[in-house]
């Protein structure tokens, strides 16, 4: 199974990443979580937690670093030399075509200043359909910018919210712990679990799950994979029994803030839902790069992402606090780090609306 990062068991103070995320097979008694669970006034371990966690992390990244160095470094050595031997091989036989060159590019010439040859596009009726030159150029700057200056194009996330039957709350976290780990585990599936939450304040009974695949086609490939799997009609027979409905949206993180890797930190999660008025996502994601740097100072961030295939014009913030009273002070900290306050002013008018949500980590969560 492809995957970037290792789920360890958390059972002490200091985290623990490495280089694939599985999910943590952790044995866990069947309780649906609640935020009533979260210890009070445990911040102190909970940013004794955060320290540890980008400590390792930024030596996992610098090690990683130096890996692909290293490599890159080889293959272009081993490219030049390929490229000089060529070079030495084919000198000995450039005379003897100089004269056909000579040939082909006059006739070459002559065929791009003919006026009757006319470039794709370039009449009436061709502007019709494939736009005018200018246009095409724009599109392709348009394209260029949300795959390389919005997204890291590695990954693809889904993000799946299942509207539980309140009173088969308990059965559903029963189906799909047993489910979820089983599927993420095997490595035909492709597939690799961000984390599973459960929401306590705004949509209640609502669950959140989001997956990371290795682009569109991995999505595809673990689609088909699962869905094939003899146990899975079974299934799915018994979660359609237990939820409202189900709301899945394909999406892309944003290139500025990757995704984290596991960890246990313990507290509890927000994710922050904003819908953007069309055509704002650019300027959105042009002012977040700053304003995460100023928040970064004193909240700790799980990931950012765009929807790309589903709810457009949807982003999702997931951040993570040691409790809802140091949510409460460290957002009001933010104001007084220096470039939040214009992150702010430049962001509201590209909002149509916002939702918030409490939630807390399902047991089999690799980020809780």
């Amino acid at each position: 199974m492809f995957s970037r990062r290792l789920v360890q068991k958390a059972s002490t103070l200091t985290p623990t990443t490495s280089a694939v995320r599985p999910f943590s097979t952790t044995q866990w008694v069947q309780k649906s979580p609640a935020l009533a669970d979260v210890t009070p006034d445990n911040a102190h371990v909970f940013d004794q937690r955060t320290q540890q966690f980008r400590k390792e992390n930024a030596e996992r990244i610098r090690r990683e670093r130096e890996q692909q160095e290293s490599q890159s470094a080889s293959a272009k050595a081993s490219a030049e030399a390929k490229q000089s031997s060529l070079n030495t091989a084919s000198s000995s036989s450039a005379g003897g075509l100089d004269s056909q060159a000579v040939g082909k590019n006059t006739a070459t010439t002559a065929s791009e200043n003919d006026p009757k040859q006319k470039k794709v596009g370039s009449g009436p009726f061709s502007k019709l359909i494939y736009g005018t030159e200018e246009g095409r150029k724009m599109d392709q700057d348009i394209e260029r910018s949300f795959s390389q200056v919005l997204a890291r194009g590695k990954y693809v996330h889904s993000i799946v919210f299942h509207e539980v039957k309140p009173d088969k709350v308990d059965e559903y976290v029963e189906l799909v712990g047993k489910w979820y780990p089983r599927m993420a585990n095997m490595p035909e599936n492709k597939v690799n679990l961000v984390g599973s939450w459960r929401t306590e304040v705004g949509d209640c009974d609502t669950f959140c799950h989001i997956w990371e695949y290795q682009r569109y086609a991995g999505y595809h490939q673990s689609l088909n994979a699962i869905q094939h799997h003899p146990e899975f009609p079974e299934f799915d027979r018994k979660l359609k029994k237990l939820i409202h409905a189900k709301r899945t949206s394909l999406m892309q993180e944003f290139s500025f803030w990757p995704t984290t890797s596991p960890r246990k930190l313990g507290g509890v999660f927000e994710l922050r839902t904003y819908t953007l008025h069309p055509g704002n996502l650019l300027e959105w994601e042009h002012h977040w790069r700053k304003g995460l740097e100023a928040r970064r100072e004193v909240m700790e961030g799980v990931g950012a992402w765009f929807v790309q295939i589903g709810a457009l014009n949807e982003v999702h913030h997931l951040w993570q606090f040691p409790d809802l009273e140091e949510r409460r002070a460290r957002r009001e900290q933010s104001w007084s780090v220096s470039g939040w306050a214009e992150t702010v002013h430049r962001t509201v008018p590209l909002i149509q609306e916002m939702k918030s949500r409490i939630m807390v980590p399902m047991p089999w969560s690799p980020v809780g």
